[in-house]
Formats: structure tokens, sequence, C-alpha cells
């Protein structure tokens, strides 16, 4: 497997991981769930790292289209090299590192690893269209 895909795989396998978290602050803040729980869908309290840890599952599954995208077509198109596995690479590091600085909360870093991710998805588009 060439290094841009595999960095892919390994981007959506930690996107498909990034619900754990916030199941496990459920559970610690609300218990299991009830069987009316699957009735009725009203999010139930959480503290507020359980909600960061939504939204980095939410902002994880809104930007892998893109990212996977752009590394499905460089490889279609004969494109991928060296470059768009340099980006896919730095892409999957800044995606785990956001997740992390999101549950902690941590400011500026999260906003700058995001911002990484998006000239990631801009460079492997650069080598596609170059």
């Amino acid at each position: 497997m060439t290094p841009d895909l595999r960095y892919l795989a390994f981007t959506a396998m930690l996107t498909a991981s990034l619900w754990i978290p916030y199941v496990v602050c459920q559970v610690i803040s609300n218990g299991f769930l009830a069987p009316g729980n699957y009735v009725d869908p009203t999010p139930r309290p959480v503290p507020l790292w359980g909600k960061r840890a939504d939204r980095a599952l939410m902002n994880g599954v809104e930007v892998l289209g893109g990212f996977a995208t752009m590394v499905i077509v460089a490889r279609l198109a004969g494109k991928a090299n060296s470059m768009t596995a340099m980006w896919a690479g730095i892409f999957f590091w800044a995606r785990l590192i956001h997740a992390v600085v999101y549950w902690l909360a941590i400011p500026y870093v999260r906003t700058i690893v995001f911002t990484l991710g998006y000239v990631c998805i801009a460079g492997i588009f650069w080598q596609i269209i170059v």
C-alpha cells in the first residue's frame, strides 16, 4: 500500500473511532442507555469535555471527505508522489493532535492544527492540478 493511501486508512480509522470518548462521557455522566433513550433522542447532558469530544468527532467527519477525495483523485490521476504522501502523513498527525487538543480545550493549538490540515488538503490539490 502506498503511504498516501495508508495515511488515508489511518485517518479513516481515527475518524471512525472518535465517537468513543463521547460515549464514555455519556456513560460516566448518565449511565448506560435505558429503553426510553432509544425512543426519545434528546441528548442527555454531559460535561464540557464530552461536548468537545462530540464536536471533535463532527469536525473529523466534516474534513474527512475533502481529504479522502484528494488522496483518491491523486492516486487515480497518477499524480500521487512523495509530496502527496508527505501531505497525507502531516494531515493524519494534525487530525490526531486536533482531536486531543479539542478534548483538552487547549486554545490556539486547535486552530493551528486545523489550519494545517487544510493546508495539507490544498497541498495534495496542488499536486493534482500541476
